[in-house]
């Protein structure tokens, strides 16, 4: 099987210290390419600084995560623009909204979020967004600029069945990660799973957070990394009835075509 793991926080201190063999073992579980995060201006330049240093196996995306809405300003926006002219930057993003901490104030979160609408508008690349309990300011946001944006994944999807077809019946893909792994909080994913297709859904692993919690032996560490986006594939795979390849085959086409991304 050959997986793409569309969310991974490499950037994150977590893996400062043994990034080539995280990389290492990617590969080994069959994770040949990963694209990086960035969920602010700075961590959007250093995932770049990583996509360049291992070209066609990272790549990166620009943006700036709700939590971090309040530092959205002028310059940022200027260097998000340029930072999205580069060929290694494949989405805007991380962006979007989250009512769930607030640490930024809502009103920097919208206003940061339609000002990335924008950007993604000008610079005509993919959207990877982020959504926790703002499901209809989200959806206010983007159908305002409907027809506007091109191609858009809800990353790291852990909603109810309403939200899932809100998010499909306009024409947006889906991230899934461990969270569907665990018994508590994600059982309910199981099942939703089954109702997307196979053209718009994707895998992530989130690392270095969401860990599987269904993973044996569980690592010591608890970091989660690529190399456990296997696991949740064929997670993933048994709750849709099909064989692990083929729904690795399906997700990597299809992230292949919205990041359009060179052919395996």
């Amino acid at each position: 099987m050959r997986l793409i793991d569309i969310g991974a926080n490499l950037t994150h201190s977590a893996f400062r210290h043994d990034l080539p063999a995280v990389l290492a073992r990617a590969h080994g579980a069959g994770v040949t390419r990963m694209i990086v995060t960035g969920a602010d201006a700075a961590g959007s330049q250093a995932a770049l600084a990583l996509a360049r240093a291992h070209p066609g196996v990272l790549y990166a995306t620009a943006g700036v995560h709700p939590h971090h809405a309040r530092d959205f300003d002028d310059p940022t926006e200027t260097r998000l623009r340029e930072l999205h002219a580069q060929p290694e930057v494949v989405a805007v993003g991380e962006t979007g909204l989250d009512y769930h901490r607030n640490f930024s104030p809502r009103e920097a979160q919208l206003a940061a979020f339609e000002r990335q609408l924008a950007l993604a508008i000008a610079c005509g690349k993919p959207l990877f967004l982020h959504q926790r309990d703002a499901h209809a300011d989200f959806l206010a946001c983007l159908d305002n600029v409907q027809g506007k944006i091109g191609r858009a994944v809800v990353h790291c999807f852990t909603g109810e069945r309403q939200e899932l077809f809100d998010y499909l019946d306009r024409g947006f893909h889906i991230g899934i990660t461990g969270w569907i792994c665990d018994e508590r909080r994600g059982a309910h994913l199981r099942e939703l799973v089954r109702a997307i297709p196979a053209e718009r859904l994707m895998l992530e692993t989130d690392a270095p957070y969401l860990l599987p919690r269904n993973l044996r032996p569980m690592p010591s560490h608890r970091r989660n990394e690529p190399m456990y986006l296997a696991h949740i594939c064929a997670e993933v795979a048994r709750d849709r009835g099909e064989d692990p390849a083929t729904t690795a085959a399906h997700a990597s086409a299809t992230t292949i075509a919205f990041f359009d991304l060179p052919p395996a």
